[in-house]
């Protein structure tokens, strides 16, 4: 995500975060719990801005350890407060709900029977989601309405236990396994709903609208609604593309985005691998307090051609070749802005590292950047596509086209780590990388 550096603000958050909720530590490495299937069915108000419904969701436990309990992350409560919840879940089926934790954005539900290894489960419940003031991910331009994040999702676990880790307005805090969402969005007829996935519009009661979203191995799912505006096209590569705008919004400025949301798309296909969602949706807002946030085949962005370029970019540097956001904000932020490099023809001539600290690691966490706020997007955005312009000029340009196209192949719909990139990077040189990761200060 490229975020406008708001010194204040990002102080504000780092002062308030908390830690994480201590995880109980898994004994098997194996993601879990693993191919998630969600099915969501919310009705809006009138606006837009309440959405009430019932979600279920079913998955297999991949490790060899039993899981006994899954989490839910319901992240925008990090938008509210314990007495006033964004997000609310209740009459949980399929196991049995504790309290909230981490600043009540998880839920832990204890499963009615322990799942072996290869068996599957269910759990379902009834969700109501209250937009908070303010436009943001989640939050509100007037009748404006961006819903991200909103939906309750599972956490991971894998070796280091339940990722419980606490929301980060600076960057993100999201890991999540690619999974498949089946959601049916009613609302007025009076406004649009873009989503993840690919969409359809049938009548349903009187005077309103049914959107039906399908989104097939994708990590999130995230909506808007309201009044925007509305043009489509579609990409050389059979891509459609739809651009949503505010009313604010100049037809000159959207139809310039969908040129822009066209030509990127193509080009990191070209680079990555095809896009292999068949849709994209762009919601148009200046007012964002930040440049860009991505979702799977969405993306709310301000009118900026490099802006739209790095979100789309997380299509595949977080969307298909996933990370835990948290832990290493590095492995999409850095990689997404050297494909925004690519596909502005740059090379990243003059890049220059200087570390202000011992401490600072191109592949610390969140918890060390919001401690550290005004340093993480100088690091993690700026010397984290220098490493890799760095990179290119050590191996060879060849070599490093063929490196990330054939990495993002053999983590498709996966989870990429630092240690998996540096093997990579590794076997695709006879040169020694050793002091080439000490020096950009790439650990793990």
């Amino acid at each position: 995500m490229i975020r406008r550096i708001i010194p204040a603000l990002l102080a504000i958050v780092a002062g308030i975060a908390v830690p994480a909720t201590p995880a109980h530590a898994a004994a098997d490495a194996t993601r879990t719990p693993a191919t998630p299937a969600y099915t969501i069915s919310l009705t809006s108000n009138a606006t837009g801005g309440v959405w009430t419904g019932h979600e279920s969701v079913t998955f297999t436990n991949a490790s060899a350890v039993a899981l006994t309990e899954v989490y839910l992350r319901l992240w925008d409560n990090a938008h509210g407060t314990c007495t006033t919840l964004p997000i609310k879940v209740s009459n949980v089926t399929g196991g049995t709900a504790g309290t909230l934790e981490v600043a009540c954005t998880a839920l832990k539900i204890t499963l009615s029977a322990p799942l072996a290894q290869g068996a599957s489960g269910s759990i379902g419940f009834d969700v109501s989601i209250t937009v908070t003031e303010g436009i943001d991910r989640f939050g509100h331009n007037g009748s404006y309405y961006y819903i991200g994040n909103a939906i309750p999702v599972l956490a991971v676990r894998d070796a280091a236990g339940w990722h419980l880790d606490p929301y980060t307005n600076n960057g993100e805090s999201f890991y999540a396994l690619a999974s498949d969402y089946t959601v049916s969005l009613d609302h007025p007829s009076t406004i649009s709903a873009p989503a993840t996935g690919t969409s359809t519009d049938t009548a349903g009661s009187t005077g309103r609208t049914v959107t039906k979203a399908a989104g097939k191995q994708v990590r999130e799912f995230a909506w808007a609604a309201g009044p925007f505006k509305k043009i489509s096209g579609t990409t050389a590569g059979g891509v459609a593309v739809n651009v949503y705008s505010v009313s604010s919004i100049s037809t000159t400025n959207a139809n310039s985005m969908l040129s822009t949301a066209k030509a990127a798309l193509d080009a990191h296909s070209g680079r990555f691998g095809a896009y292999p969602y068949g849709e994209a949706d762009v919601v148009l807002d200046n007012g964002y307090w930040f440049g860009g946030m991505e979702y799977p085949g969405f993306v709310l962005d301000v009118v900026s051609s490099t802006a739209l370029a790095h979100e789309l970019a997380h299509q595949w540097f977080y969307g298909i070749v996933g990370d835990d956001e948290y832990t290493t904000p590095w492995l999409d932020e850095g990689f997404t802005d050297y494909a925004t490099d690519l596909y502005f023809n740059k090379t990243g001539s003059g890049c220059g590292i200087t570390w202000q600290s011992s401490a600072e690691k191109l592949t610390n966490s969140m918890a060390y950047w919001d401690a550290h706020s005004s340093r993480y997007s100088t690091v993690i955005y700026g010397y984290g596509k220098c490493t890799l312009h760095d990179l290119r000029r050590l191996i060879g340009t060849t070599a490093m086209t063929n490196l990330l196209k054939s990495y993002a192949a053999s983590h498709w719909y996966g989870v990429s780590t630092v240690a998996d990139f540096k093997a990579a990077a590794q076997a695709a040189t006879t040169t020694d990388l050793t002091s080439f990761w000490a020096t950009h200060r790439v650990e793990g």
